[in-house]
């Protein structure tokens, strides 16, 4: 097994992670989204490296607004969107990238709550959350493009 490094990403590294994205998930955006995170978010907005290739990444945002978790005013970190190269899973990537933007998202952002949407199907994602200590707050009934649900899980950060 190949060491991974996490890092910033850097706008070079752009081309790669939407890849990484297209093979990976059925949601896509267009590349003004994602040079919108990498310019307001590029320290919470993350990936992996293997031998200088980029295998995975998370991209996050930080929100103002009442949480999921508690109903008050608070700073929340949204992971927006999180994938792993298909041939790099199963070796602890996701979780480090997850482990490292949600300490970011606290020391850097001061974030109270972290969030996320998840498909009611990826059972393999949502054990990943629940082994990071988010829980389920409700779900989002038609989230996905192609009508499939979504739980949103949070977390006290």
């Amino acid at each position: 097994m190949s060491e991974f490094i996490i890092r910033e990403i850097r706008e070079e590294d752009l081309d790669q992670v939407v890849k990484i994205n297209m093979i990976s998930l059925k949601e896509h955006y267009p590349l003004q989204f994602w040079k919108d995170h990498l310019y307001l978010w590029g320290r919470i907005f993350l990936v992996a490296e293997v031998n200088s290739k980029i295998v995975g990444y998370v991209m996050t945002r930080i929100e103002r607004g009442f949480g999921f978790l508690k109903r008050d005013l608070r700073r929340l970190g949204h992971i927006v969107s999180i994938a792993v190269h298909p041939d790099y899973r199963r070796r602890g990537i996701g979780y480090a990238l997850m482990v490292e933007v949600l300490k970011r998202m606290k020391e850097l952002y001061n974030a109270d709550e972290a969030y996320l949407e998840v498909r009611v199907s990826n059972t393999p994602a949502i054990k990943l959350y629940e082994k990071l200590g988010f829980k389920k707050v409700k779900i989002i009934r038609y989230y996905y493009a192609d009508g499939e649900d979504a739980y949103l899980m949070a977390k006290e950060l």
